[in-house]
């Protein structure tokens, strides 16, 4: 499997960054998973217009979910025709949050042929994907894939839970939120802070922790990089756009 970051600002796009999108490829399939606020534009830099097979949104909030509806004119009204409609894996919501944020009383359900996720595991394309609700306001899903004997766990947004823990098991790679900031008095029940991150990482035994969302305008990297290493000692590394790496 290779994961390319396409986006991993948290919460609104930052200075450097798209919101959360994350492409994960194995044998020439493209699984798109969450697509948020600028990332259409990571999506042509790094892979290409038309490069997703199929799309996982984790939950409905804003920044993982709004460029899959400036999408729908990508598809919809290509000069060489409609595309045919695009698997996506989401809450069940979802048709009609996205037909709404697309604003003129019609459907998106000719671009997108939409499944409603639910606790399992299940095929896409080469991948074994498993999903599990985790701790946050809205119908939210971790995600972990499987691929030819290697595995990698997306956080999507969480606080702590043993949902996420179950999802991590020895997970060749961890990718997972840290939004929060030690030492402070953050909101119960809907991020992580890079402790939290490394104290996850460290029970679950993964091989590498890949640290995101973090929120560039009242964060510290170098906090949260510091946090987390305290709790976790193997490989981390904070990601950025374009970032590749072979799983």
């Amino acid at each position: 499997m290779r994961l390319t970051v396409l986006g991993c600002a948290g919460s609104f796009p930052g200075p450097e960054s798209p919101c959360s999108a994350y492409l994960v490829e194995a044998e020439g399939f493209r699984l798109l998973v969450d697509f948020g606020s600028g990332s259409l534009s990571s999506l042509q830099r790094y892979a290409g217009l038309h490069a997703p097979d199929a799309i996982v949104l984790t939950h409905l909030h804003c920044d993982h979910i709004l460029d899959a509806v400036t999408y729908v004119v990508v598809r919809r009204y290509a000069p060489e025709g409609p595309y045919p409609a695009l698997p996506v894996y989401a809450p069940s919501g979802a048709p009609d949050r996205l037909s709404a944020a697309y604003g003129d009383d019609s459907t998106v359900e000719d671009v997108y042929q939409f499944y409603a996720l639910q606790p399992g595991t299940f095929p896409i394309g080469p991948f074994t994907v498993t999903v599990d609700r985790v701790n946050h306001p809205v119908e939210t899903y971790g995600v972990r894939l499987e691929h030819g004997g290697r595995s990698l766990c997306y956080s999507s947004d969480t606080a702590t839970c043993d949902a996420l823990s179950r999802l991590a098991q020895d997970a060749d790679v961890f990718l997972c939120e840290a939004s929060y900031l030690d030492g402070v008095d953050n909101p119960p029940d809907l991020h992580l802070t890079g402790r939290e991150a490394g104290e996850t990482a460290t029970k679950a035994g993964v091989g590498r922790l890949l640290l995101t969302h973090l929120v560039a305008a009242w964060g510290s990297e170098a906090h949260t990089l510091e946090s987390a290493a305290a709790a976790y000692t193997g490989p981390i590394d904070v990601v950025r756009p374009g970032a590749s790496y072979d799983i």
